[in-house]
Order: structure tokens, then C-alpha cells, then sequence
């Protein structure tokens, strides 16, 4: 089995003020699940946090008894069932992000559902993400709550995990061989915006520090770097800080892929 190692660090709400983390991470003996709840923009909603920590324990469950089935499957499987469980219904539920990771003694497999990446890394980096809903910030399309719930798993907008479980389709996946790699990074935007916007080093130097110092390092240096622009002046954005989660899956210190096979 890789080494993993996780990093989480709470943020604070759109008012500023220190609540619990809306990230959640499950990792498994083959797989790793790491999903960003989205602040619900509208207070008659239950806590992003809340389904995807619900949506979290689905998908752990469906690994378990499904380890080899597409993972687009399990994902809408997963979301038709916390929705079925919790009486959600499309366009009237919170939602969340997605970042799948599943290994065999063959390959690795990887899902990324909206804004949290995953950057795997071996004679080249390959980076896996969903940038659809960085697209249309960028374009001004999302300056509102009603702008962005009018978006939400639209052909025109962007795909999150919420209660309609055709949003899976629309995730991007990629596969590796598993010899093939040394280690993998798994993120959610309160981390990846210090690399992919902030700019801060890139993701080569985010391993080098996540293997040499662990994980929590890199999302210490964000945070530093957020503290140093408090308004948010230098980069804007809507809470001084995000949630953070960040997994290193380390394959290059699974010392059972490197013995050679037991003789008969």
C-alpha cells in the first residue's frame, strides 16, 4: 500500500468568522475520496459541509463493496443515494466538489468533479482538473448566489456533485499505469488556488514540501500568504480563507510494488 498522508485546516464562512471544516477526506486501503463542500448560497439549504460529508461516507461504502466498477458509475450511484436517503432534489440542495483516487496492483484511476484537482506526478506531471467553474469567474458569469445556482450542473454552466446523479457524467477521469508513477496530490481549492492562482510555487515544489515537511506545509504557505493580504487586494476573493484538504498518496514508498513475486 502507498503511504498517505493527510493535511486539513479549517477556514471561515462568507461573514468571516471561524466555523467547522466543509472539507472531508476518506481513505481506504485502494482508494482515497476527497470532497469540498460548497458554502450554500442560500441560507434554506443544509450546510455544503453536511452533504459532503454525507456523500463522503457513500462513496467510501461503494469503493468497499465495488472496487472495480467505473468510477462515474459509483459516483452516480453515490449521489442518487444520499439523495434518495435526505429527500434532495435538483436545484434545491447543497453540493459539493469531487476527487477521486483508486488504485490496483495494475493501475490507478482518477475522478475530478468541479474545483478539486488531482496532479499526479512521474517522469512528467499530469494534472487533473476540472476548470469549468474557474472559467466562468474569470468571464464574470458567477458574481451572484442566484448566478451561480443558475449554472449549477448546466450544459452552459459548470458540474458539481448535488442531487441529480447524471452531474456524474460530466466528470473528467484519466488513468495510469501504476508503474508508471511516483506519487499523487490531492487537493481542494483552499490549497490549489496558492499554486494555480496565487502562484505561489508550483505543484513539483507542493510534493517536494508535502514529502520533506508533510502535507500541512502547503497549506501552511497559503496561509501565510492570505494573512499577508487580508483584504484580499492582491487576491481577490470571497473568504479570506477556504477550508483546505490536501492528500499526498505516495507510491514510490510502497515497498510491496518493488519485491519480487513468492515462488511457488
Amino acid at each position: 500500500m502507498p503511504e498517505i498522508k493527510v493535511a486539513e485546516q479549517a477556514g471561515v464562512g462568507l461573514d468571516g468568522r471561524p466555523r467547522p471544516t466543509e472539507d472531508h477526506v476518506v481513505v481506504l486501503d485502494n482508494a482515497v475520496v476527497l470532497l469540498d463542500g460548497a458554502t450554500s448560497p442560500s441560507p434554506d439549504l443544509p450546510p455544503g459541509g453536511w452533504y459532503a460529508g454525507l456523500l463522503a461516507e457513500e462513496l467510501g461504502r461503494v469503493l468497499r463493496e465495488r472496487p472495480a466498477d467505473d468510477l462515474r458509475l459509483l459516483l452516480s450511484d453515490a449521489i442518487a443515494a444520499v439523495a434518495g436517503m435526505h429527500g434532495l432534489h435538483p436545484g434545491a440542495s447543497p453540493s459539493s466538489t469531487v476527487a477521486l483516487l483508486r488504485w490496483d496492483d495494475e493501475r490507478v484511476d482518477g475522478l475530478v468533479l468541479a474545483d478539486s484537482p488531482i496532479v499526479a506526478f512521474g517522469q512528467t506531471m499530469d494534472r487533473l482538473a476540472d476548470d469549468r467553474l474557474a472559467l466562468l469567474r474569470v468571464a464574470g458569469r458567477l458574481g451572484t448566489a442566484a448566478e451561480v445556482r443558475a449554472l449549477r450542473n448546466r450544459p452552459e454552466g459548470f458540474w458539481v456533485a448535488e442531487a441529480d446523479p447524471a452531474a456524474a457524467s460530466h466528470a473528467l477521469t484519466r488513468s495510469w499505469p501504476r508503474s508508471s508513477l511516483d506519487a499523487v496530490l490531492l487537493a481542494t481549492d483552499g490549497v490549489s488556488v496558492g499554486i494555480d492562482d496565487y502562484q505561489l510555487f508550483g505543484w513539483p515544489e507542493a510534493l517536494r514540501l508535502a514529502r520533506e515537511q508533510g502535507p500541512s506545509a502547503v497549506c501552511d504557505a497559503v496561509r501565510r500568504a492570505e494573512y499577508g493580504d487580508p483584504l484580499g487586494e492582491r487576491w481577490p476573493r470571497a473568504k479570506r480563507h477556504d477550508d483546505q484538504a490536501l492528500v499526498l498518496v505516495d507510491f514510490a514508498t510502497d515497498v510491496s510494488a518493488h519485491l519480487p513475486a513468492a515462488s511457488a
